[in-house]
């Protein structure tokens, strides 16, 4: 290992992780693991790119130096931000999965019992097969969560990280909420976050914001599309800021005009959702509990709306195309799984389908204490009034803490 001072995290904190996932491997009875996820490649090494289209692995065994196969384009990643010394690049032309055995015989582990994440988006079938086919003389096991195991747990440094994150997310929604007016589109409001984000310090997310409006809030996991913001619409925002890959996520509501009592209804019980599962997180939790008492919340509800996801998910380190960590940790129901201090948890007991045809949104990313759970952010919850035309007088704002959001309305109007 190459001792640096200049990753994302001390050169302490690598170490720690390597030592965590050799402590693991022993337990499996795997003499070297092949990892491929670029979450996983990040939270071993620092490493990063956008290539990850390519194949891409650093090979770790139990006793000897690691070691990274990469195309030759992303040598200078392993080289600028990592602390790996030994690299074994292939061309453009060449074969990655011969490259990855080849090595694996250069280092001597050709017979060894080699750990590989079955599971990765980022190693194909097609590629499981050639290792299969010629890596013969080994034993192939899947050893699929052996480094999200650790990565379920944030360290202090990686919740000061986030921090950084949650101030772009908050910087992000507050320019939304500014941007959100009767003629405009929707793409100017996702302009106006994304700027935000940007100057606040953050990085491009793994997700760009969604933004929708009206009658287009109720289609999953839309965003912008030009669509231009009519007078009494409201406007559903989902925002995650993200700083050296780690994200943090917040959804909001904006409406242009007054608040109906139906959407302010919607608004109470989000917020009393997110107060009271808040006031139960602890370790030792299990999800399903969580999930349950956000569901029965959001159930009971007067205006036809319907909870129609799971309640919320792990979230922390995230490449494109999502920001969650759902597949290590969602609160749903049925699942025993027990919340540690350290776990981060995008909660969104958000509202589907309210008086028949709009979704909205409060959410809040926290992280599990000692004895409880904390926020990372500072922005009201409230649902904003927002004018019901762009040359409108702009809303008046108060202090939040770490900046200023627009006053939410104080009534409700039929």
């Amino acid at each position: 290992m190459i001792q640096r001072d200049d990753m994302t995290f001390p050169f302490e904190e690598y170490e720690r992780r390597l030592r965590e996932l050799r402590q693991r491997m022993e337990q499996r009875l795997l003499d070297a693991v092949i990892i491929t996820d670029p979450k996983n490649l990040m939270y071993l090494t620092d490493y990063q790119t956008t290539g990850y289209s390519f194949f891409q692995a650093i090979v770790v065994p139990i006793d000897s130096e690691p070691f990274m196969i990469t195309r030759g384009m992303e040598k200078s990643n392993v080289t600028e931000r990592t602390w790996v010394e030994l690299t074994r690049p292939y061309p453009d032309t060449g074969d990655a999965i011969q490259a990855l055995v080849e090595s694996l015989r250069e280092f001597g582990l050709s017979n060894k019992f080699i750990g590989y994440e079955r599971n990765s988006y980022f190693f194909p079938a097609y590629q499981q097969d050639r290792i299969h086919t010629s890596f013969t003389e080994g034993h192939l096991r899947d050893c699929f969560g052996i480094v999200e195991q650790g990565r379920l747990r944030k360290s202090a440094a990686e919740i000061a990280v986030m921090r950084k994150a949650a101030a772009a997310t908050e910087a992000g929604m507050t320019a939304g909420f500014e941007a959100c007016a009767a003629g405009v589109t929707e793409n100017d409001i996702g302009a106006a976050v994304s700027s935000a984000m940007f100057r606040a310090g953050g990085e491009p997310p793994a997700v760009m914001p969604y933004i929708t409006s009206g009658p287009r809030s109720m289609i999953g996991h839309a965003t912008w599309e030009g669509r231009t913001v009519q007078p009494g619409e409201h406007v559903f925002l989902e925002v995650g800021g993200c700083y050296r890959r780690y994200h943090t996520a917040m959804m909001r509501t904006a409406v242009l005009g007054d608040i109906s009592t139906n959407m302010l209804k919607a608004q109470e019980r989000m917020k009393f959702a997110l107060k009271e599962v808040k006031s139960i997180i602890r370790p030792g939790l299990t999800v399903s509990d969580a999930d349950n008492l956000i569901r029965n919340i959001i159930t009971d509800n007067e205006v036809g709306a319907a909870l129609i996801t799971r309640s919320g998910y792990s979230i922390g380190i995230a490449f494109p195309p999502s920001w969650d960590e759902g597949y290590m940790l969602s609160l749903k129901q049925g699942d025993a799984t027990i919340l540690e201090e350290g776990m981060t948890i995008h909660i969104i007991p958000w509202m589907w389908g309210i008086d028949g045809d709009k979704t909205a949104g409060i959410s809040d990313t926290i992280y599990v204490t000692e004895n409880g759970c904390k926020s990372f952010f500072t922005l009201n919850q409230d649902f904003v009034s927002r004018p019901c035309a762009p040359e409108a007088r702009p809303a008046k704002t108060k202090s939040r803490g770490n900046g200023e959001t627009p006053e939410p309305a104080a009534t409700a109007k039929e």
